[in-house]
């Protein structure tokens, strides 16, 4: 969970990884990807948002006793 006093490097990285793990479970359940819905079009931007996906469920990893805020 997300809580206010969370330095800002942990806020974008826990909305990126609740997306990612949103859209894997729809992807899992339904065969549906929301990411590629959304970004269809745009081939480039959309392996972009995974990458971000990605690095972001690393840094949640990796600054799991973060300095800065506490989490």
């Amino acid at each position: 969970m997300m809580s206010p006093a969370m330095c800002g490097v942990h806020k974008v990285s826990c909305v990126l990884v609740f997306v990612g793990a949103i859209n894997w479970g729809l992807v899992g359940l339904f065969d549906y990807n929301l990411v590629n819905a959304i970004l269809g079009g745009w081939a480039g931007v959309e392996r972009v948002v995974y990458v971000l996906v990605g690095l972001a469920g690393l840094a949640m990893l990796g600054t799991h006793k973060c300095k800065m805020c506490k989490a």
